[in-house]
């Protein structure tokens, strides 16, 4: 079988320049060129990019965001109080109740089940001269958040997240500082309806 020789005495063509040089120090270059070693160029990066994937168009798992369905509110548990005899004003107590004062809302008592099956709410009830149908008359009240005592407005922080008042139509409190709604009772958007 035969060898390759050595060639350390042999002479090469530069496939670049055409010039002939000591065939030892010739090398190949990436594209297959037989070149001299001071003519070398090592293969452009730009020839061999790095892949890189294209940019995200959408996200895995999204949630698009949804409106919050109007609900009510729950008033605890005889949480209507009168503020003083032949005063139209009533404080409600309701910890918590996120309401914005200024606007209109309507009071409900217990749901129930009214014939057919379906639901409705009732009336809270009567207490102190005041009648729950007042109370739960569709158009609503406009509230206004805090504590109403002492002839003012209490609008502490504690007042006005836990408190807010306002003023019956035609009815007066008989004795005053009566507590009275009954239990189950909420408030809520004028819109709500029983399922």
């Amino acid at each position: 079988m035969s060898k390759y020789a050595v060639g350390k005495h042999s002479k090469a063509i530069s496939d670049r320049s055409g010039l002939e040089f000591p065939y030892r120090e010739m090398v190949r270059e990436w594209n297959g060129s037989f070149v001299h070693y001071t003519e070398f160029e090592p293969k452009q990066p730009q020839l061999e990019p790095k892949p890189t994937g294209g940019d995200g168009v959408a996200l895995l798992n999204v949630r698009p965001d949804r409106t919050e369905p109007a609900t009510t509110v729950r008033i605890v548990d005889n949480g209507f109080e009168t503020y003083e005899a032949g005063s139209r004003i009533i404080n409600v107590f309701s910890p918590g109740h996120g309401l914005t004062s200024g606007t209109t809302y309507r009071f409900r008592g217990p749901p129930t089940t009214s014939a057919g099956s379906s639901f409705t709410y009732s009336n809270p009830e009567s207490f102190d001269g005041i009648t729950g149908a007042n109370i739960a008359k569709s158009a609503g009240y406009t509230i206004t958040t805090g504590l109403y005592k002492n002839d003012a407005a209490i609008t502490t922080d504690y007042a006005t997240s836990n408190y807010f008042y306002f003023t019956v139509d035609t009815d007066t409190a008989t004795t005053g500082e009566i507590k009275g709604g009954g239990y189950g009772c909420s408030v809520g958007p004028v819109t709500i309806e029983a399922w």
